[in-house]
């Protein structure tokens, strides 16, 4: 198979380096044997100082041009950051040092503050690169002005290797054509069929009735990652791959993985190297346009792809192997009872297609669901009210042992509540990116979070055509604009009392599966998991502690922390991103079983 174009990144740094630094000096070149002007010795800085010239020619044309196309679309220019470095270089430097060094998403809040508007042009190296985390614009991005928008070239570029041609890394037709043959495996009927749930659940609660016996701690985010790869692979994949029963961290013996705590098992290295390539992923968001001066001579995703490919590819040859067997003794499949990687094989026999198909929805499928848990674990740890009224609930509506239906995780009104706040402050993706299109457009008038910018009467922002637009949903759902003074402590009351009408009258300030016609189609599969576990947990364990003591060294908080603000002082563990939500190191906790368990 031909390398797709999205693979061909050096071919694109190529064709930049060329158009950057090449041309400027060919013309300067030309120009001078035209003319007959000998420079002598001049002529060594002259060529790198024609290229600095001409880089800021294009800028400032570019601008007067941006500058001209706004006044003629009857809007104005996003506000510009303003470094101190050529090319906005020191501003690129102070976001990578807060993602690695700050609390999540920190640096974008800043700039936000600093400059009192929600949506802002980077303008890295002369290439625009808009933020926002205004509720209207996240809002046009996503649903009302969708189809101005897509992923983009950049974006696919640098998920290529590690995506391919899956449901996340395509846009128009191809989206379409993928979307639509996911949809059927995430309908109501297979969503609410709870028994995958219930052998995996009752594998991963045994695990942790074992540690927490003798008193040990357990982590817990290692363990969700496991509970639902295991749940996922069987309900899509139909293997059973019981990674839940591997070797898990050890407490006070493990390191820092790329996520949580490094795992040492066959499913620990293939966990590593899934988390390594969505780390890889996000360092080239951070690196920007020009990613691949980085990468010149290997793709720092490959090595993580073979481990990944390493596992999951016998799983596809079985399947393909399987559907030959039925070919020749003229058998075929029911396909509402098919699994996904079934249904993949009777429409293509490409493994790679199949191959991108599986990770992306393994994507979908583990991560999200996991942070989700994971977090909401912490903070059923930080409250121990919120713990105790939500395994009141369950014994009253579920009972102490009985298995829970689809009816009866509708009726835990407070366990719902909970996942939301949760997700509210916690999103499983709490940044996002898309490319304006061909054609420049105008964003909607502003939110008003900051009074100078939501004027009656202010131009709308002008987006130039193909401009990433990187925005920050978890900054949305913790505006207090949005959400009142409290946006920033956990308490599920407020979506039962009378501040829920906040969100009911404005549904786009909370959108943690996304928004729109490409909003997560696992969303539900997703949160009757998280429900559906948690009530087997609470029937059986009725205290849950954080064990610190036990985090790999760096995972936990900066003392420096304690005088931020927002939840910066609050939290116990340092919230990262690498396309989804987690707990850097990991998050370490111990268990109390209930008495009468």
């Amino acid at each position: 198979m031909a390398p797709h174009p999205y693979s061909r990144y050096r071919l694109r740094l190529l064709q930049d380096f060329i158009r950057i630094l090449v041309v400027p000096s060919l013309l300067l070149s030309l120009s001078l044997r035209l003319s007959g002007v000998h420079l002598g010795l001049l002529a060594i800085p002259s060529y790198p100082a024609c290229v600095v010239l001409s880089a800021f020619v294009r800028d400032w044309y570019a601008r007067l041009a941006q500058r001209r196309e706004a006044y003629q679309m009857g809007g104005r220019l996003a506000p510009i950051v303003k470094g101190k470095w050529p090319g906005n270089l020191d501003v690129l430097c102070r976001i990578k040092n807060a993602a690695h060094n700050d609390y999540l998403c920190q640096g974008f809040l800043d700039l936000f503050h600093e400059y009192q508007s929600t949506t802002l042009n980077l303008r890295i190296l002369g290439a625009d690169l808009m933020i926002s985390m205004d509720e209207q614009h996240i809002k046009y991005v996503s649903a009302t002005g969708f189809d101005h928008f897509w992923r983009g070239r950049r974006q696919k570029e640098r998920m290529e290797t590690f995506l391919g041609a899956g449901i996340f890394n395509r846009d128009d037709e191809a989206w379409k054509a993928h979307r639509t043959l996911a949809r059927p495996f995430f309908s109501r009927d297979r969503v609410t069929d709870f028994d995958v749930f219930e052998s995996h659940t009752d594998a991963a609660i045994s695990v942790v009735t074992s540690l927490s016996s003798s008193g040990a701690p357990i982590e817990v985010q290692d363990l969700f990652a496991r509970y639902t790869l295991d749940a996922a692979a069987e309900a899509l994949f139909g293997e059973k791959i019981n990674s839940i029963h591997g070797s898990l961290p050890v407490p006070g013996k493990t390191s820092m993985g790329a996520k949580g705590s490094l795992g040492t098992d066959d499913f620990g290295a293939f966990a590593q190297a899934f988390e390594m390539a969505q780390e890889v992923i996000v360092g080239r968001t951070h690196q920007g346009y020009f990613w691949p001066a980085f990468q010149l001579f290997n793709d720092d995703l490959q090595p993580h792809v073979d481990v990944i490919d390493k596992w999951i590819e016998p799983m596809i040859s079985r399947v393909l192997e399987n559907k030959s067997q039925m070919r020749k003794a003229g058998l075929s499949s029911q396909v509402d009872q098919s699994t996904f990687l079934e249904y993949l094989a009777e429409h293509t026999e490409d493994p790679q297609v199949i191959k991108d198909q599986l990770l992306n929805v393994l994507l979908a499928g583990r991560d999200t669901t996991a942070a989700l848990l994971t977090f909401v674990l912490y903070m059923m740890a930080m409250h121990p009210e919120v713990a105790r009224k939500m395994r009141t609930e369950v014994l009253e509506q579920i009972g102490s042992h009985d298995a829970p239906t689809f009816d009866g995780l509708k009726s835990l009104r407070y366990m719902h509540a909970v996942i939301n706040e949760t997700l509210r402050l916690f999103p499983p993706v709490p940044q996002n990116i898309r490319e304006c299109r061909s054609e420049p457009i105008l964003f909607p008038q502003s939110d008003a979070t900051y009074p100078t910018q939501s004027t009656e009467g202010e131009p709308p922002i002008y987006v130039p055509a193909n401009t990433p637009i990187l925005y920050v949903p978890m900054w949305t759902a913790r505006n207090p604009v949005h959400w009142g003074a409290d946006a920033d402590v956990f308490d599920p009351e407020r979506w039962l009392d009378e501040r829920l009408a906040r969100f009911t009258d404005n549904p786009m300030m909370f959108t943690p599966f996304g928004a729109g016609p490409r909003i997560c189609i696992g969303q539900n599969y997703a949160r009757n998991e998280a429900s559906y576990f948690l009530v087997r947990l609470l029937q059986q364990f009725d205290t849950f502690t954080l064990a610190p003591e036990f985090q790999p060294e760096g995972s936990l908080p900066p003392a420096a922390w304690k005088e931020g603000t927002g939840r910066k002082p609050i939290e116990q563990i340092r919230p990262a991103y690498a396309l989804t939500l987690y707990v850097k190191g990991g998050l370490w906790m111990r268990f109390g079983r209930a008495a009468e368990a």
